[in-house]
């Protein structure tokens, strides 16, 4: 067995067992940092396969941005863990069903493409190409349009994170800042002329003091 075949086991058991525990981890938190751990894996078997730029956009795009960004949100807001977990095994078996025919679905499309896959033996070596430039190029002139669409995309889902991660909330203790440089003295101090509640009591006269002879 060679080094990238070990490689690509060790990667690849790495990867479903991240995968594994996002679905069963209990902490929302503790779930981004293994979907996290589940892309980098998923970038070093892009590694292995020669797609530099995937692997390289892998890392940039989802996990330092947008898994950064869910990490912040989940952070960031009020979950409920406890109503998250209710109903979680009277919907299991349903859950579980779909899951198994989308594997087999899978599993029957990746055969079937392997199967009928041939070699081609090059007995030239070819021009040297860059990936990322061809990639670049297609990019940046065939899908430029959907290009600029999913930056539009991301940049409302960056707005929307923010909006609810910025919400009021009735346990918060903050204080306006712009109240407290409007406020005015007289504002601050109201004398109030109350009438007594009940009538005062004179205090009882002191004794003389005794004098000895």
């Amino acid at each position: 067995m060679s080094v990238t075949t070990g490689l690509f086991y060790i990667f690849s058991t790495v990867l479903l067992i991240a995968a594994f525990r996002v679905i069963t981890a209990r902490n929302p938190v503790q779930a981004v940092l293994y979907l996290v751990l589940s892309f980098f894996q998923a970038s070093m078997i892009w590694m292995l396969l020669k797609a530099e730029f995937l692997s390289i956009v892998l890392v940039l795009v989802y996990v330092g941005a947008v898994m950064v960004l869910f990490l912040f949100v989940v952070m960031m807001m009020d979950v409920n863990v406890e109503n998250l977990r209710n109903g979680f095994w009277k919907h299991f078996p349903f859950a579980a069903l779909v899951g198994v025919v989308i594997a087999l679905e899978m599993s029957a499309v990746s055969i079937g493409g392997f199967r009928g896959a041939e070699v081609i033996a090059t007995t030239t070596p070819g021009p040297a190409v860059s990936n990322t430039r061809e990639l670049g190029v297609v990019l940046f002139t065939q899908y430029v349009y959907a290009l600029e669409v999913a930056a539009a995309i991301l940049l409302v889902a960056m707005f929307a994170a923010i909006a609810l991660t910025l919400r009021a909330r009735k346990d918060s203790k903050h204080v306006s800042a712009g109240e407290q440089v409007r406020v005015k003295a007289r504002d601050r101090m109201a004398v109030l002329k109350m009438t007594a509640t009940q009538p005062a009591v004179e205090p009882a006269p002191e004794a003389a003091p005794e004098v000895k002879a």
